[in-house]
């Protein structure tokens, strides 16, 4: 099965003023078949092509080190069990840090497609894709669509990403992007049992995309949302510039920290792994319901009531927090949220408490995330960036509401499944108003329509 293309993409794509061709089904214009799958040697860059690129100073590890430059066979490609890039049965995750001193958080979710692609002549293979939403102090930043397969002795290999890098809510530029089988190799993204020392390059085409990793320490023992980790991985990864950065992968995981100068980028939460049972707590639902009723009652200027509400939603937080179930990456953010609420509604400022209560309700649906079905949290965050939606009608600031745009249009392509076809169609159909409206800056459609998606993706 291909995957349809969606209308995340379908925006990027436009608003980049890309062409992509699909047949109607959804499936690629040209279909040619396919060989089985077999043993194939990945097509490596000459020392000329290295020279070319401006690689041929990078200190390189000899191929004797490498173990990514035959690929095996992939019968069951979409099985992928290697427990240090377990992305078959890691549904949703959440990573957060800091990038240039602002705050940074990425949302990672398998998307409910595979596609096929041929990766080398004659022959194909399904793939998962991952959809990668990363944002910058609350704003989008950067979208990409990772394509995974594992072959048959258990190494996962990467065919390429769509990236779409934004800049005021408009996608800049296509950075970073390549897809394998055509413009270069596949590439491994993780040995089947790596070992100290083992090599190989994620990202493999001289001139266009070029990383290669060595495993520097195994065995770790690392701190996760639940408690330590055993079996974890510490690589260096090498960029085409000379820089160098260090990961860890981890069980369960995946990546699981990467740090370089200063920047950090660490899992806070992931699911199925950190999921767990007995339903919601009630805390969470206060500071869920609670968000939803300041954002209301600020709009109105009930800020007495409104206050009241905080400090409600303040209790509740200690309470949980005090209980020790909260993942521990996700504990600053949440006290920042709720400290923000409580600052801006004692300030009785209209904008300032609305902004506050949309910051809350996503650090709630974070926090939910190990309790409700991914696709549920994903409907929330949803209405919660139609929230925001209003805040920057208010504003009057297109840039944001562009952004906001696409970060819907993103967010759709998680949760179409929840949706019957007419209800679906509807969907698709309100997110093209809702564009075409901030590109005109139409702000009574906007909200009109707001409305009717709120209606739509209501819980």
């Amino acid at each position: 099965m291909r995957i349809k293309i969606s209308i995340g993409l379908a925006a990027a794509a436009a608003a980049f003023g890309l062409g992509i061709a699909i047949a109607a089904d959804g499936e690629s214009a040209e279909r040619r078949p396919c060989d089985a799958s077999v043993s194939t040697a990945v097509p490596q860059p000459t020392r000329a092509q290295l020279e070319a690129a401006g690689l041929a100073e990078l200190p390189l590890a000899p191929d004797s080190a490498r173990t990514d430059l035959t690929a095996p066979a992939f019968s069951t490609p979409t099985e992928i069990s290697n427990p240090l890039f377990p992305i078959s049965d890691l549904r949703s995750a959440i990573l957060n840090g800091t990038v240039d001193g602002l705050p940074f958080k990425t949302e990672t979710t398998l998307l409910p497609e595979t596609m096929i692609m041929e990766w080398s002549d004659g022959q194909c293979v399904e793939v998962l894709v991952s959809q990668y939403l990363a944002y910058i102090d609350g704003r989008i930043e950067e979208v990409a669509l990772d394509r995974y397969a594992q072959a048959d002795d258990g190494s996962v290999w990467y065919l390429g990403e769509d990236v779409f890098n934004y800049d005021d809510g408009v996608v800049g530029d296509l950075a970073g992007s390549w897809l394998a089988g055509i413009d270069g190799p596949a590439a491994m993204i993780m040995p089947a049992d790596p070992k100290v020392g083992t090599t190989y390059r994620p990202e493999n085409i001289a001139g266009l995309v070029f990383e290669e990793v060595t495993v520097e320490e195994v065995g770790k023992t690392v701190d996760g949302p639940r408690g330590p980790v055993q079996g974890a991985i510490t690589v260096r990864e090498l960029h085409d510039d000379g820089s160098t950065e260090e990961k860890i992968f981890a069980p369960g995981y995946g990546e699981f920290f990467t740090g370089s100068g200063g920047d950090v980028e660490a899992l806070a939460v992931a699911v199925p792994t950190d999921s767990l049972s007995g339903g919601m707590p009630a805390a969470l639902g206060t500071l869920e319901k609670g968000a939803a009723e300041v954002f209301n009652l600020a709009a109105g200027g009930r800020w007495n009531r409104a206050a009241r509400t905080v400090a409600q939603m303040t209790d509740a937080w200690a309470a949980h927090r005090a209980a020790g179930a909260v993942p521990p990456r996700l504990i600053a953010p949440t006290n920042r949220a709720v400290a923000a609420l409580g600052r801006e509604v004692a300030a009785r400022g209209r904008a300032g408490a609305r902004q506050a209560a949309v910051g809350m309700a996503q650090a709630a649906y974070d926090l939910q995330l190990q309790y409700r079905p991914s696709e549920e949290v994903d409907r929330g965050r949803f209405d919660a960036w139609l929230r925001q939606v209003l805040v920057d009608v208010d504003a009057r600031d297109q840039g944001a509401l562009l952004g906001d745009v696409a970060t819907l249009e993103w967010i759709r392509d998680r949760i179409e499944k929840a949706f019957d076809p007419v209800g679906l169609t509807r969907l698709d159909t309100l997110l093209r108003d809702l564009r075409v409206d901030a590109g005109d800056e139409d702000y009574e459609a906007i909200s009109a329509t707001v409305a009717e998606l709120r209606e739509l993706v209501a819980v």
